[in-house]
């Protein structure tokens, strides 16, 4: 992305880049990039420290155990089982590490130290067996075992510490090999999360390309902090990116999705909060002209979703993404976010999450196709501007091609040259699609 972006109100902006405003066209009150991304602070028990790993979702069945050290079944990774239920992929940054685990094996002279690779309780699940190498002569087996069901991550032989090599879970020191039976590491200890963990956290990931943001959690303060950098994100930076919180329709933003339900909490995984996984994980996977409303819950929680209509109606009303259902069936009542505050300039429709997807993907894209074709590349002339125009007119065939947007013509788009040599002003007519949600029907009878 270019230096500059963001809104404007008048043609003052400094840095160069795109900077687009979306308004709603006066009435009365009342190729496409790719999506799929989701960006989470992670607080597991194991992982590395200060970076940010990336995870498919076939990376996250394959490798799960030797990146996140625990397997993908594992009742610790139900979190990101969540979020893969809709998201192609998750950029997670570990919260805090605390103590690594260690060990001693031998005496005196003759000790090896093993040291575990990431900080955190995880270290305190590793086993050493050492044994002899009957094929090799004052040689040793080492291996390096992990978890309850002691499943085997890695198995070299050695004759000397110098030749034993760290793995993806523990590092050798020390003067000689001895044998042992079993021996655990011990001394991992998780940190305690603070806010200040959140803050790292966020100005880490800004550095990343992400479709969705979440926070799982009660603390009003830091919801208030993910819903600030989102807004941030949006209005001064150009980078258009949704937040998914629990019970915060006070953010009144089209930018963040409040989500109204709580769920079981499962012990020392998942608190009430829960459901932010698997809604962050459906909203960044969610297509252009695609909808969430009506789709089914298909994940491995325990929706509390004990509502009358009156009060779903006030949750719409509200601005909360809310399930409903029972016997053991949900589904998203409508997909909404939680703007309400409507305005001449801001109607309804941008309460409405796949129109704001239709928005973002155009705010997005045309900032992308600027930045990557022409910024500083293309003469500001009106050959440039025309071939400018041919390029958004392709972009915009495309969505109305795929149902994103309907209605388009080519006068739809005007580009004209702003005050300053290089500036290039874009005014612009779209009619985002919706989905169908409400039917009125009216049968006449004889």
């Amino acid at each position: 992305m270019a230096a500059g972006g963001g809104i404007f109100t008048t043609q003052n902006k400094v840095l160069p880049g795109a900077y687009i405003n979306f308004v709603s066209k006066a009435r009365a009150l009342g190729a496409v990039g790719e999506r799929g991304i989701v960006a989470l602070p992670f607080m597991g028990s194991w992982g590395k420290e200060n970076e940010v790993i990336s995870l498919t979702a076939e990376d996250f069945q394959k490798s799960c155990l030797s990146v996140l050290g625990y397997s993908y079944t594992d009742d610790k990774m139900l979190p990101l089982r969540e979020v893969f239920k809709g998201a192609s992929e998750v950029k997670l940054l570990r919260l805090g590490s605390g103590e690594k685990a260690k060990a001693v094996i031998g005496t005196g002279e003759n000790t090896l130290t093993v040291t575990a690779v990431c900080g955190g309780i995880r270290g305190n699940d590793i086993k050493i067996i050492i044994e002899a190498d009957i094929d090799n002569e004052n040689s040793f087996i080492v291996k390096t075992l992990v978890g309850d069901d002691f499943t085997e991550v890695d198995s070299q032989s050695a004759a000397s510490v110098d030749e034993l090599k760290a793995n993806d879970f523990v590092t050798f020191s020390g003067t000689g090999i001895t044998a042992t039976a079993g021996t655990n590491l011990t001394g991992g200890t998780d940190k305690e999360i603070t806010g200040n963990d959140y803050s790292k956290f966020l100005d880490k990931i800004e550095a990343e390309d992400f479709t969705t943001i979440l926070y799982v959690g009660s603390d009003e303060v830091t919801k208030g902090l993910f819903a600030s950098f989102v807004k941030r994100l949006r209005d001064d930076e150009g980078y258009k990116v949704t937040c998914v919180l629990h019970n915060y329709s006070k953010a009144d933003f089209e930018g963040v999705i409040s989500i109204k339900n709580d769920v079981a909490a499962v012990e020392g995984i998942i608190d009430k909060t829960g459901l932010v996984y698997w809604a962050a994980g459906k909203t960044a996977g969610a297509e252009v002209n695609e909808s969430l409303t009506n789709v089914k819950y298909d994940g491995e929680l325990k929706i509390l979703a004990s509502y009358k209509k009156s009060e779903l109606k006030e949750f719409i009303g509200e601005g909360e993404f809310v399930l409903y259902g029972d016997k053991g069936e949900y589904k998203v009542l409508k997909d909404i976010n939680s703007f309400t505050s409507i305005t001449a300039d801001k109607n309804l429709d941008f309460s409405n999450n796949q129109v704001i997807r239709v928005l973002d993907a155009v705010a997005n894209d045309t900032a992308r196709i600027f930045d990557n074709y022409y910024l500083g590349k293309v003469q500001n002339n009106a050959t440039g501007r025309d071939i400018f125009k041919s390029e958004l007119i392709n972009y915009h065939n495309q969505l109305e091609a795929i149902q994103a947007i309907e209605n388009f013509n080519t006068e739809d788009i005007v580009v004209e040259k702003g005050i300053e040599k290089g500036d290039v002003i874009v005014n612009e007519y779209i009619e985002p699609v919706g989905a169908m949600d409400k039917l009125y029907m009216t049968c006449i009878v004889e």
